[in-house]
Parts: structure tokens; C-alpha cells; sequence
């Protein structure tokens, strides 16, 4: 009777245990995919009414700005030497550089054609684990899109959408192109993937600069691209990384870029 009873409390203990385990390989397989993909899609959404109805910045009028006004044009006569001209000339204003990104907010919608016609993931600021349930992760403190440095993003492998799931696939010459709603950025991958550590911080340095030298292939300052997964597929004990340059900018209203439909 007790030898029984110890083996059915057995039976139904491993019963829960093995239903506990298919619940959390479903959650892991398919829930987190589901969550990622309607927070990538409101990522998306947002990003894109945002710029439809932000402000236009208007541009100059005619004849207003350094250099303009009495004394200038190319109708104006100059002042006698010796005299004073009719007003001092404006020193010239340097432009104020952009706000910085907003921590965990969206800053780009990322295309790369290699990995799907219909691949298509937000970028926000920052790396943490909330960001990256959401899309792809912009490294905090690398280069803005399109400027001088190393804009840097990461994403997942595996779970939460797997953005990255055919990340090894990614070969030199490949588009990587984003928007910001404004300009279209066209990048050419270089070189990579590139297995590493998690602690080979170089690859995301303004020249990027990875543990095995000239694993990147650049030598001094430009406009760069660096994309890191974790590495193996289920694991993470490594990363794969790709680098690239940028290749070409145009205004969204010249409409899409060549790359995304070659």
C-alpha cells in the first residue's frame, strides 16, 4: 500500500514537472515571439506618426541670414574704404548639435533585404532587457545615426521575435538600411560575423577595435555600423558581430532606396 502511494505521488510529480516544462518551452518558443512582435509593431506605429506630424522646419527666407541684409546681395554697393558699411557683419552661428537619444525610446526603423523582404524592426535607445523585449537596442554612447563613429545595435538570437535569428547569414556587401523618418541610411556591410566574447568591448568603438586585430578591417575615423547577437543560437556565452560603413543617404520624399528593392 505505501510502496503505491510513493509511486503515484511520483507519477503525478512528474506529470506537473512535465507540464511545467512544455509550458515554459511554449512561452519561450512561441509567447515571447508574440509579445515581441505587437511591441515592435507599436514601436513602429509610433515612430511613424510621430514624424508624419512632426513640424517642418522652414528654411530661410530670401535674404535673411549671415550675410544678408544692408551692405550685402549682389546688387549692394560696397562702402567707401576708410568708411563704416551701413552694418556690422553677423558672426556666424555654429548649430546646436542634436538633443541625445531618449533612453528606451525609438529612433529608427531598421530594413536589412538579406534577411527577408518583409524583415522590418524598430531601433531604441539602449540595450536592457526591456528595450530588447521591444526590437533592437541602440549601444548608449555610440555614434547617431548616420554621423561620424560607430552607430552600434544589438538584438536578439533567439526569443522575443528572434530579429536575429539568421544573423549568420549576413555576408559583405549586404544593406543594412534605416530611417529616421527624415533620411533614408544606406550601410554596406564589410566584414563579419565575427565570433567574440561578451567582454570585447572594442567592437563597438568609434573605430572599432576588436580583441583579434584588424578583425574589422578600418584603420581610422568614419561613418560606421555594428550589429552583435549572441552567439550560440540558444546560448550566450559568445557574440557574432558584422561591421560596415555607410554607403549613401537620401531624403524619405525621393521615396525608397534602391537597396531595399534589389
Amino acid at each position: 500500500m505505501a510502496l503505491r502511494l510513493v509511486v503515484r505521488s511520483l507519477s503525478e510529480l512528474c506529470l506537473t514537472v512535465g507540464t511545467l516544462i512544455v509550458l515554459f518551452v511554449v512561452y519561450v518558443l512561441y509567447w515571447t515571439g508574440v509579445q515581441a512582435q505587437g511591441a515592435s509593431a507599436d514601436q513602429i506605429d509610433s515612430l511613424q506618426r510621430e514624424w508624419t506630424t512632426a513640424p517642418v522646419e522652414n528654411a530661410p527666407a530670401p535674404g535673411s541670414g549671415p550675410g544678408s541684409g544692408p551692405g550685402s546681395g549682389p546688387d549692394s554697393v560696397p562702402a567707401p574704404v576708410g568708411e563704416p558699411s551701413a552694418a556690422p557683419p553677423r558672426a556666424r552661428v555654429a548649430p546646436s548639435p542634436p538633443p541625445p537619444y531618449t533612453p528606451g525610446k525609438g529612433i529608427a526603423v531598421m530594413y536589412v533585404p538579406r534577411l527577408g523582404a518583409d524583415w522590418k524592426w524598430p531601433v531604441l535607445e539602449g540595450t536592457g532587457p526591456a528595450v530588447l523585449k521591444k526590437g533592437l537596442g541602440h549601444y548608449a554612447g555610440t555614434a547617431r545615426l548616420g554621423e561620424t563613429g560607430n552607430f552600434s545595435v544589438a538584438g536578439h538570437r533567439r526569443t522575443y521575435g528572434d530579429p536575429f535569428k539568421d544573423f549568420p547569414r549576413l555576408r559583405p556587401g549586404d544593406a543594412v538600411v534605416l530611417t529616421d523618418g527624415t533620411t533614408w541610411f544606406t550601410y554596406r556591410v564589410d566584414r563579419g560575423p565575427y565570433r567574440t566574447v561578451p567582454g570585447d568591448v572594442g567592437v563597438v568603438a568609434p573605430v572599432p577595435e576588436p580583441f583579434r586585430k584588424n578583425a574589422a578591417g578600418f584603420t581610422g575615423p568614419g561613418r560606421y555600423l555594428t550589429l552583435t547577437t549572441c552567439d550560440p543560437e540558444w546560448g550566450s556565452s559568445h557574440r557574432l558581430v558584422v561591421w560596415g560603413h555607410l554607403d549613401a543617404t537620401q531624403p524619405v520624399t525621393d521615396g525608397r532606396p534602391q537597396a531595399l528593392d534589389s
